[in-house]
């Protein structure tokens, strides 16, 4: 079966990240094995290597960055889910893609994020960065325009009111996550 990984992109008190991460992972898992990787469970320094890990062939990262990277290897494609600070991605999330090597070649993202305009900028701040650690992003992305905490629950399921709109996020996510499993798994064949 497809794995795949639901990155939460915030760490801060009082997020509502998470609960955006749990409502995806609950669809996702309608079509692949997902495991939820929040930040908060991987810290790492900032970024400060003197060569670019794609580039670094001798390599040797702390003990907490390898094990970023070891799990992140594990997966076939990955939704991250990333609140919008300052008109970008948050830092925590911007910081562990760039501790990427090779991790992600070849290997498709989803993008779900949130904020005052749906978390746009956020989203294509990531559409930039993450072609150059390999990877790249399905063609839609979820912009979640309402107020999470207000729209999801602590158990990660939407309002019966916004699930119930026929063109609203829950239909959105559902042909997200199926383009998503659907690169993955052509792309594992492929890297075969």
């Amino acid at each position: 079966m497809t794995k795949i990984a639901t990155v939460v992109g915030a760490t801060r008190e009082g997020r509502v990240t998470d609960k955006l991460a749990k409502w995806v992972s609950l669809e996702a898992a309608k079509q692949a094995d997902v495991e939820v990787l929040d930040l908060r469970d991987y810290p790492m320094p900032f970024l400060d290597e003197a060569i670019s890990p794609r580039y670094n062939p001798e390599r040797q990262p702390s003990a907490e960055v390898k094990r970023w990277l070891d799990k992140v290897a594990e997966f076939d494609g990955y939704v991250f889910v990333t609140p919008e600070y300052n008109r970008t991605t948050s830092a925590v999330l911007k910081n562990a893609i760039d501790m990427l090597g090779h991790e992600m070649d070849d290997k498709p993202v989803a993008l779900v994020a949130h904020g005052s305009s749906g978390g746009a900028q956020a989203i294509a701040s990531l559409r930039m960065a993450l072609p150059g650690v390999g990877a790249f992003t399905v063609p839609q992305a979820l912009f979640f325009t309402d107020r999470v905490g207000d729209a999801i629950d602590a158990a990660g399921m939407l309002s019966a009111e916004l699930e119930a709109a026929p063109y609203g996020h829950q239909a959105n996510l559902k042909t997200i996550i199926s383009s998503l499993v659907w690169y993955a798994d052509a792309l594992k064949a492929a890297r075969k």
